[in-house]
């Protein structure tokens, strides 16, 4: 999700809510401790230079039970960091506290914001010869056509 498409959503917005894809609720009372732009420079093992650039989002479940962040908070949060940071139209990545610090990609099913699993990938896998998975076939499913050797075939 774009910062243009989150800002339309929280226009229109009751309230703002967040749950991981399992449909595991990100407690109400949770903050939203940054909003800022992050910028990746690396080298792909393929040795080609990549650069990313991400609006980033991150989400604090503190003990403060009465809180609860409004859509025009958030908006106006937002509307700062564009004014002060310069921050672009830029994809969204949110960071929540799991066992580490996760990554999710946003999403938006009409009420709630879903935190989206993010994964990890070769980025060169034309240039790493990574294999094709191939398809495990066990032994005992193979056929007893000719060409396969049986214990009492004589063949071994």
């Amino acid at each position: 999700m774009k910062l243009s498409e989150i800002k339309t959503y929280l226009t229109e917005a009751e309230s703002v809510n967040f749950k991981l894809e399992n449909g595991t609720q990100v407690p109400e009372h949770f903050h939203v401790t940054e909003v800022g732009v992050v910028t990746k420079d690396f080298i792909d093992c393929g040795g080609t230079v990549r650069h990313e650039k991400v609006a980033n989002f991150q989400l604090w479940d503190a003990n403060d039970y009465e809180h609860r962040l409004k859509a025009s908070k958030l908006l106006n949060i937002i509307s700062l960091s564009e004014k002060v940071l310069g921050m672009e139209d830029l994809e969204i990545e949110v960071e929540y506290q799991a066992q580490t610090i996760g990554k999710y990609d946003l999403g938006y099913d009409g009420k709630n914001f879903i935190l989206i699993t993010k994964t990890t990938a070769c980025l060169a896998s034309d240039k790493c010869s990574i294999p094709e998975v191939k398809e495990k076939v066990q032994l005992k499913n193979l056929g007893t056509s000719g060409s396969v050797c049986t214990p009492s075939g004589g063949c071994c």
